[in-house]
């Protein structure tokens, strides 16, 4: 079984922390699904954000891995995507962070196949 290496953080920090990367890059409509009620999830959280580039994708990605370091000097577990950049996946074991390229997200849909998650969207600051 993986674990993650700094068990001081909670999921749920963690969670905020990945969402506020994904934030600082502009990404959109960011969503937290809490998984932790829902039987045989793999994970606590996943954070789900849209992009409209493989630039702002890419960044939204890199930040997200900055903001998790810098705070609590976390490397993701695993990711994929970087590549192709159509949907690029940050795996910390108890958070997944997944970024998508916009018509991707409708494509795969994780907010309906995880229906039974409880759902929470982050409202984007007006800055």
């Amino acid at each position: 079984m993986k674990q993650r290496k700094n068990k001081e953080v909670s999921s749920q920090d963690l969670c905020q922390l990945v969402a506020k990367g994904m934030m600082e890059k502009k990404g959109q409509e960011v969503a937290i699904l809490d998984l932790r009620k829902v039987k045989n999830a793999i994970a606590d959280f996943f954070v789900i954000c849209s992009g409209t580039s493989d630039t702002q994708i890419d960044a939204i990605a890199d930040s997200v891995e900055h903001e998790v370091y810098k705070a609590v000097e976390e490397n993701p577990w695993h990711k994929e995507g970087k590549t192709n950049r159509e949907w690029i996946l940050i795996d910390y074991v108890d958070v997944v962070a997944h970024v998508f390229k916009k018509d991707r997200r409708k494509y795969y849909d994780l907010e309906e196949l995880w229906g039974d998650a409880d759902l929470t969207l982050i409202e984007e600051s007006a800055a």
